[in-house]
Formats: structure tokens, C-alpha cells, sequence
């Protein structure tokens, strides 16, 4: 147990210094390619805040096991809501300016409902992962556009400034190496020891992925958010949430429907995601500011509703587990 607890926090720790590495030589090798920062900045970038969810799902999915993938997913997502922007707005409230965020916020609403209509038949199968996929290349391509038509917006701005300083093209292939070795070596210690920490206390996978392994990946959502926000960057701080629950849905789901298609435990569609789908909608209504003229603002009050709804989250499935 000592083993597997130590292998899960060492793993986690590793899984996001290692996504680190790997997007600051990705970004640096595309950079002395010469491809525009913008660009840069709304691909690699920004999906690199995902990447530790990826490698887990994907590889829990190689070992048999997409409900610790999907756990992972739905339970990011709660967390980067319900924990990252209600601890962060507690901190100091934000506000949204950006219309970029006006823009994503809708298509992560699309996105979520999307995912929602491929899961309802209780299973995940290849199309799905396809659709998925499919649907994360026109994301990253409206993103692009999006960035192209409106370059003075303060998240591409954020997003561009971001990108890691010129590295020489060898030292920036080193990193991407690296970083790719410790993705792959992390995730595989995160899955073994979330697999055991289940089985020691007879709980599912599934709670495990919401859970530990959901929270532990979203702890660089946090200090990112908390970061931008003591900056005066409140919209790089909500923007990261949104980014990075587009891209789990889309990037993260897809792995296990792709590498281990088949049914998942039914709870995660009947309990979960409807969960998700309300804290999805409640960051929707404040980014908005419908009971504002001028824009929206999650207030300090706001940020409790967040967090405190995320601490009776994980009540809920403590009393169930």
C-alpha cells in the first residue's frame, strides 16, 4: 500500500513536470520551424494542459481499464471548476473581458453536450473516439481562426507570451524527449498505483479516476489559475479551465474509446456527468454576467458556491463508495 500510494504521488509529480518538458520542446522545436507564436500558442500550448490526463487515460485504456480514464475526465473537469476557479475567485474575484473566452464558453457547452450524446448508449465505441478526435482538429482549427481575426485579444495575447524562450534546435528535441520518456514512465506509475489504492480499499476505479487521480492532474490548474489571477490575468486564469475542459472532453475521452472501446460503469453517465454538466453550466451563467452589465464576474461568494459544491461532491462519493 506504502508502494502504491508512493508510486501514485511520485507519479503525478513527475507526469506534470514531464508534460512540461515535453510541451517547451515541442513549442521550441515549432518555434524554430518558424511557425507563427499565435499558433504555437493556441495549439501546443494549450493543449498542453491536458496532457497528463491524456497519457493516463491512454494508458489505463492499454492496460483494460477506460473507467479510470473516464474518471479522470469527468472528475478534471468538476475539479478545474468547482476547486481551481472557486479557490482562485476566493482568493480574488474575476472578471471576464476577453472575447475569445465569450466565444469558447458556448462551444465547451456544445462540446460537453456532444460527449453526453456519445456516452447515452453506455458505451464508448471507436466512431466515438473518431468523432472525438475529429472534433478536437476542428476545435484547434476554429481556435486558430479565432486568434488570426482578433490578435490584440488579451487570452492570445497570454497564450503567446507563454511560449517557452528560443532554445537551440537540438536542446529543444532533447526536452521533447525527455518530457515524452517521463510521460510515458509517469503515467504508468499513476495507473499501477491508483489500481492497487482501489483494490486496497475495495473501491472502483471509477472513484479513484474522479477522485485522487482527477484532482492530483489539476493541481497545475490551480497554481496557473491563482498565478494569473494575483497578476490581474483573470482572463488567462478562466481561460485555461475552459481550454482544458474542451480538451479533455475531446482529446482525453477519446483515448479510451480508440484504445479500449466497450462499456463503462454506468454511475459515471447517471451520477457524474450530470454533476459535470451543472458545474459546467454555472460557470457559463457567471463568465456571462447575466446579472451584470458590463460583463461577468465570479465574486468571492461565487468562488465559495464553487468550492463548497466540490466539497459536497466529494461527500457524495465518499458516502457512496
Amino acid at each position: 500500500m506504502l508502494l502504491a500510494i508512493t508510486a501514485l504521488v511520485a507519479g503525478i509529480a513527475l507526469l506534470v513536470w514531464g508534460a512540461d518538458r515535453f510541451v517547451d520542446g515541442a513549442a521550441s522545436v515549432a518555434k524554430n520551424l518558424r511557425v507563427p507564436p499565435m499558433i504555437i500558442g493556441l495549439t501546443i500550448v494549450s493543449l498542453g494542459t491536458s496532457l497528463p490526463e491524456m497519457i493516463v487515460a491512454a494508458m489505463a485504456a492499454l492496460d483494460g481499464n477506460r473507467n479510470l480514464g473516464i474518471g479522470n475526465v469527468l472528475g478534471s473537469n468538476i475539479a478545474n471548476v468547482g476547486l481551481v476557479l472557486g479557490i482562485t475567485a476566493l482568493i480574488i474575484p474575476l472578471s471576464v473581458k476577453s472575447m475569445t473566452l465569450r466565444r469558447e464558453m458556448p462551444v465547451l457547452f456544445l462540446v460537453t453536450f456532444l460527449a453526453f450524446a456519445l456516452m447515452a448508449d453506455g458505451q464508448l465505441s471507436s466512431i466515438d473516439g473518431i468523432i472525438l478526435i475529429t472534433g478536437l482538429v476542428l476545435m484547434l482549427i476554429w481556435l486558430t481562426r479565432v486568434g488570426m481575426k482578433d490578435r490584440h485579444d488579451p487570452l492570445v495575447q497570454e497564450f503567446t507570451e507563454s511560449i517557452p524562450d528560443q532554445m537551440s534546435m537540438a536542446k529543444s528535441a532533447m526536452w521533447f524527449i525527455v518530457g515524452l520518456v517521463l510521460l510515458i514512465v509517469s503515467s504508468r506509475m499513476v495507473v499501477w498505483g491508483a489500481v492497487e489504492i482501489a483494490h486496497f480499499f475495495g473501491v472502483s476505479d471509477l472513484i479513484i479516476g474522479l477522485t485522487i487521480v482527477a484532482i492530483g492532474t489539476s493541481l497545475p490548474e490551480l497554481v496557473a489559475a491563482i498565478a494569473g489571477a494575483l497578476k490581474n490575468e483573470a482572463d488567462l486564469a478562466i481561460g485555461n479551465v475552459i481550454g482544458s475542459n474542451m480538451f479533455n472532453i475531446l482529446a482525453v475521452l477519446a483515448m479510451p474509446a480508440l484504445i479500449h472501446p466497450g462499456e463503462y460503469a454506468p454511475e459515471a453517465l447517471l451520477r457524474d456527468f450530470p454533476i459535470m454538466l451543472g458545474f459546467t453550466a454555472m460557470l457559463f451563467v457567471v463568465s456571462f454576467g447575466l446579472r451584470r452589465q458590463g460583463g461577468g464576474v465570479i465574486s468571492r461568494f461565487e468562488g465559495g458556491v464553487l468550492a463548497s459544491g466540490f466539497a459536497g461532491y466529494l461527500y457524495l462519493l465518499f458516502l457512496q463508495a
